[in-house]
């Protein structure tokens, strides 16, 4: 875009847009399943998997949320319940993975819409090159539920590689970022920041995605495999933002239960927020806290279906979010 000042003939800047500006639609669709958190992935043109996406039509779409409901039912055949948008990523020269709408939009400027959507259930969509796939696939270092994973130990060597490499006060910044994001020398685990991770993963080269947009070398096959299947276009930091979103909202909106069935058990329940949040709890903990909060309610009727002990049915009380304000679910830590 260029702007031609006024001349004696003008009273006003005169706009000229020299380039095509492209609106991509993303959606992040979480389910949980075998107490795992899957997402709906697809894979277009046999190329990696990616979010169910495509380009906003201002002339044919009505609405941003209308034109991705259409998208994802057309390549998934799956109908979207609960969405939000999520964030619009259009900084021009960002360094962060590239936007790609396919062929025909190279020359253009992408803006990169994301999108969550939650399901209680992953529905077998029965569509071609559509897969529901665990979080984990994606980002194996951010699972702590059975301790450290081994993901992250594999990433440490070459994030303080890479801090050394640097000097003077962008060594200390890189020092400081590792250490805190990934919780190196005795930092404590946020698990809230998917994004920052993956971001600074990518500045550090060490994601494939960096190696893909930038032309360079592939990392090599054990720390590729610690960071996780890569993903089309910016599809996986579309991803990253989708579960630090999630992760952040559990603590402060009911949430999860949109992922729940109407009825469900406790441990169902406390095993799909470990699966979201990628920590143990305290099931003792937790279930003081759902007690307090008065979220939810016996139904008087156990499920035999657990392979155990025979275990109370709930549901979510959904009547109290007309009624006063609602916040999310206390995350007692096992080590709490």
């Amino acid at each position: 875009m260029t702007i031609r000042r006024p001349g004696p003939s003008t009273s006003r800047p005169v706009i000229r847009m020299d380039r095509a500006v492209v609106i991509g639609l993303s959606a992040v669709v979480v389910a949980i399943r075998d107490g795992q958190a899957v997402v709906l992935t697809v894979r277009p043109q046999g190329q990696q998997a990616g979010l169910p996406f495509g380009p906003f039509d201002p002339d044919g779409h009505r609405t941003f949320e209308l034109a991705l409901r259409a998208f994802v039912t057309a390549q998934t055949r799956f109908d979207l319940g609960y969405v939000e948008q999520l964030y619009t990523f259009g900084d021009k020269g960002r360094d962060a993975p590239l936007a790609d709408m396919g062929a025909g939009t190279g020359a253009a400027r992408v803006i990169s819409v994301g999108y969550l959507g939650l399901t209680p259930q992953a529905v077998e969509t029965h569509a071609p090159d559509t897969v529901w796939a665990d979080w984990s696939r994606f980002f194996p270092y951010e699972d702590w539920r059975e301790g450290r994973p081994a993901a992250l130990t594999a990433l440490e060597p070459a994030l303080r590689q890479w801090a050394k490499a640097a000097s003077g006060a962008e060594s200390t910044r890189r020092r400081a970022a590792a250490r805190l994001l990934f919780a190196l020398d005795d930092a404590p685990w946020n698990e809230e920041r998917v994004l920052e991770r993956y971001e600074l993963l990518y500045e550090a080269g060490l994601a494939p995605e960096a190696a893909r947009d930038r032309g360079e070398r592939a990392p090599s096959p054990a720390l590729a495999a610690a960071m996780g299947e890569p993903m089309f276009s910016d599809h996986r930091r579309i991803l990253a933002t989708a579960l630090s979103r999630l992760r952040g909202k559990l603590k402060y909106r009911p949430v999860v239960f949109e992922l729940m069935p109407e009825a469900f058990t406790l441990s169902f329940l406390q095993r799909a927020v470990e699966a979201i949040a990628g920590v143990p709890l305290h099931k003792q903990n937790f279930r003081r806290a759902l007690e307090r909060a008065d979220m939810v309610e016996g139904l008087g009727r156990v499920d035999t279906d657990t392979g155990g002990r025979p275990a109370e049915l709930f549901r979510f009380r959904r009547e109290i979010l007309g009624a006063r304000p609602v916040s999310g679910l206390s995350l007692p830590l096992l080590r709490d």
